[in-house]
């Protein structure tokens, strides 16, 4: 039997990827990019402003902090433990094998769902810029499957390669987003207001808050990018949690520029947000005609990052996943030369674009094809609510294992304020979001969300609990790949 356990450690261990590749600034720069500013502004601040009303930048700066204390957890992880695994790992080490299959379950399933909504909308927003400007009607699923396959390319080629270019990405969304925010507030600086930071102004007040919270820790879904890149990143140890911080923080001070440019443009007339299709680009117009076009681009970019960064990271959970046979393990496998996880990436895309196909399907064998309920952004909305749910119920259960975690393995390095106290303020912080997403009352489907996701859960146990009485070996394996050492953590 040890035999037996020491030949399957080297195995794990043969398929590493390639270490310390990517520095602080290109993790930092891929996180951002997995965010996709501009594309998370633009469809989702709209629905933010009519729930919160004109002082909803103050719901982002609650979020942003809340984010924070979920990157308190994933600091302290990946200081102790990183791993390409990340929420698995860490949940796997503190509670066993049981709650790593479950997790990596949850994770990798909710990440594919959350990334079939990036690579659905890549397609429809180009589509989109193209029928604006050119009058081109290529559908949009046609524009989704060609950049999903250059998008793939890139990321089999290499994690430097793909990295950059989504850091590039971003660079260019940042800056347009940037000048249209500064262009748009120097434009109508004849009547800016301070509402949009009054908590007064928070529609229905506290309840307001509440609602508006969920849509707002939307608008940073990404941040976690980082830690998925830690076999890959020099001195993961430290950096990781650098890269979370950082990010969150321009992200946030980025949202506060970009909501103030928004409002204003419009007025702070809320209903008028609510009624753009994309209020920022509807600013971007009318403060300049031409920079409606770089807007256009920076929604592109933005989609575009957002599908190779956020491919990249979490399509290394699952392969991590694979590696350590939580997940089937022919996943688990990198390519001989480039070291990237090549089979894992492409199972990843493929059942993201299958969940796609099917949700065209299910349009039209329920007779309901027409062009408002095929729209890309409908099942954006749909897709990254569903797989949101998924992956909240992740953040909660590290947010829970943290102190347990340094209790029992770290006892020397045990501090009540990071390691209990935080976790607890970030447990708590989940459950806003996660009580306004499943609450019932909800329209259709977003009603059944809640079910499914239950079942989910049931079955992970399920096959999490069969899986661990048939390998009783699957514990020793759980985070035995350290990220900054080629020996058995």
């Amino acid at each position: 039997m040890s035999d037996q356990l020491a030949d399957t450690s080297t195995t794990v261990r043969s398929q590493r990827l390639r270490g310390g590749t990517l520095g602080m600034v290109d993790i930092a720069a891929a996180t951002m990019a997995n965010i996709g500013p501009a594309m998370s502004f633009f469809f989702g601040f709209g629905f933010l402003a009519t729930t919160s009303g004109v002082a909803s930048p103050l719901t982002i700066v609650a979020a942003g902090i809340a984010v924070a204390l979920l990157g308190n957890t994933l600091a302290q992880f990946s200081k102790a433990h990183p791993s390409a695994g990340s929420f698995i790992t860490f949940v796997g080490k503190t509670f066993g094998p049981t709650s790593a299959v479950t997790t990596a379950l949850l994770a990798g399933l909710g990440y594919i769902i959350a990334m079939a909504s990036v690579i659905a909308v890549s397609g429809g927003f180009l589509e989109t810029t193209l029928n604006h400007y050119l009058k081109w009607n290529v559908p949009w699923i046609i524009w989704t499957l060609l950049l999903t396959a250059i998008a793939v390319v890139l990321m089999v080629r290499g994690i430097a390669v793909s990295t950059k270019l989504a850091g590039l990405f971003f660079g260019v969304e940042m800056l347009v987003l940037v000048v249209v925010s500064v262009a748009a507030i120097v434009n109508h600086s004849g009547h800016l207001s301070l509402d949009p930071f009054r908590p007064s102004l928070i529609t229905g007040g506290f309840q307001g808050l509440a609602e508006g919270f969920p849509l707002a820790v939307y608008l940073f879904i990404g941040w976690e990018n980082s830690a998925a890149l830690a076999e890959e990143t020099q001195d993961p140890r430290r950096n990781v949690g650098r890269a979370v911080f950082l990010s969150v923080g321009i992200m946030s001070v980025s949202y506060l520029l970009f909501s103030y440019a928004t409002l204003t443009g419009f007025d702070y007339d809320v209903a008028k947000v609510g009624a753009s299709a994309v209020p920022f680009i509807d600013v971007a117009q009318g403060t300049l005609g031409a920079l409606a076009f770089f807007a256009y681009l920076a929604g592109l970019t933005s989609t575009l990052g957002a599908l190779i960064a956020g491919t990249n990271s979490q399509a290394r959970l699952v392969f991590n996943a694979g590696r350590e046979g939580l997940l089937p393990s022919a996943i688990g496998a990198v390519h001989p030369t480039r070291r990237t996880p090549t089979r894992a990436i492409i199972v990843f895309v493929s059942i993201s674009l299958l969940i796609i196909g099917g949700w065209g399907l299910l349009h039209l064998l329920g007779g309901h094809a027409e062009s408002g309920s095929m729209d890309p952004m409908v099942f954006f909305a749909e897709a990254s609510t569903m797989g949101t749910i998924l992956v909240l119920l992740v953040y909660l259960a590290s947010n829970v294992a943290l102190p347990f975690y340094y209790h029992r393995y770290r006892r020397s390095e045990f501090h009540w304020a990071r390691h209990v106290l935080l976790p607890t303020l970030g447990a708590a912080a989940i459950l806003v979001p996660l009580y306004y997403l499943v609450k019932p009352g909800q329209p259709e489907p977003y009603n059944w969300f809640p079910y499914l996701a239950l079942g989910i859960l049931v079955v992970a146990l399920g096959y999490a609990a069969v899986l661990v009485r048939r390998d009783p070996s699957l514990g020793e394996r759980v985070g035995s790949i350290v990220a900054d050492s080629h020996t058995s953590g």
